[in-house]
């Protein structure tokens, strides 16, 4: 067994459920363009970020001298469906989304990736350059993933796995090692619109673009100011996230559920009560999700996400 081949299987000890390896080439000209043509239409939204280190971004090559090799790896974090439903008269809940059920995933997998560079280096009988990265970093890791073998772009605009589905984080170890590329996959959502009919906002256009300043996910995440009224009222009773075009993806059925049981799950994050999400101090806010992704939303937020709940549950009364 080569030494690609060792580190993908320890990948898979570790609690990652798919691993590929590409070169630290720069992405397609085609992604590249895709890219810089959504950036320049203004569906970025707030993300200003995204505007940032376009050329990092778009070439791995860039934030690693040397970089000869990318290892994309994918965790799946499909919850454990929970049998029955809740009903508490005259309280009103507000949803999470399932990712954000979890603890923080990119402390989590990065503590994953630097077990495995420990792994890696032990293999290699030495040290070599490394950079990891965990969502945060300007990196195109979808279409990276693509590369590696991972999945396929999916029209919900997520990264899918044949195997696993769209609930997956993703994650890389740039390196200056001279690894073996695995191929590309191919795929395709093979005419299927379902996450374009469930988005409910009009997000997941019908010309194939995303047009992030609809989405749910970001106008309670990314979104700083107060939600423009008429999408408002379409967020309904999501506190954190949104989940619709996931979970009616025919490939998220049958998906298996999260194996990593070191990956912490709240259940209780599930549903969350609006009332003391109003009335919650910052100490409680930090006390109860100082190790959640909501902690990024900052209580400000959370509150004005809560007040938006609130109010088209009402409306529905």
């Amino acid at each position: 067994m080569n030494i690609s081949d060792q580190i993908k299987n320890e990948a898979l000890n570790w609690g990652f459920d798919a691993v590929g390896i590409t070169d630290a080439s720069a992405i397609g000209e085609r992604d590249v363009e895709s890219l810089a043509q959504w950036l320049r239409s203004g569906l970025a939204g707030q993300m200003e970020y995204m505007h940032r280190n376009f050329e990092k971004r778009t070439d791995p090559g860039m934030l690693l001298e040397g970089a000869r090799s990318i290892i994309c790896l994918g965790m799946n974090y499909k919850p454990v469906q929970r049998g029955g439903s809740v009903t508490d008269r005259g309280r009103k809940f507000g949803q999470v989304a399932r990712y954000a059920q979890y603890e923080d995933y990119h402390a989590f997998i990065k503590r994953q990736l630097r077990r495995l560079v420990d792994y890696i280096e032990s293999v290699v009988g030495g040290s070599f350059r490394f950079k990891l990265c965990v969502d945060s970093v300007p990196l195109a890791e979808r279409a990276l993933a693509v590369r590696a073998g991972l999945g396929f772009i999916g029209k919900n605009h997520m990264l899918i796995n044949p195997e696993l589905g769209p609930e997956v984080f993703l994650a890389e170890i740039v390196t200056d090692l001279e690894l073996d590329a695995d191929k590309s996959m191919q795929g395709s959502c093979s005419g299927c619109e379902k996450c374009i009919k469930a988005c409910p906002t009009g997000a997941l256009r019908a010309d194939g673009r995303f047009d992030a300043s609809r989405c749910i996910s970001y106008l309670t995440i990314e979104h700083k100011d107060a939600a423009v009224d008429e999408l408002a009222t379409k967020i309904g009773d999501r506190l954190f996230g949104c989940d619709e075009c996931v979970l009616v993806c025919p490939l998220q059925k049958d998906a298996p559920v999260c194996r990593n049981n070191e990956f912490k799950f709240y259940g209780d994050r599930e549903r969350l009560d609006l009332d003391e999400v109003l009335v919650m101090t910052d100490e409680r806010f930090e006390r109860e999700f100082g190790d959640s992704p909501l902690k990024r939303l900052g209580l400000e937020r959370f509150r004005r996400n809560a007040r938006i709940c609130m109010e088209n549950i009402q409306r529905q009364v």
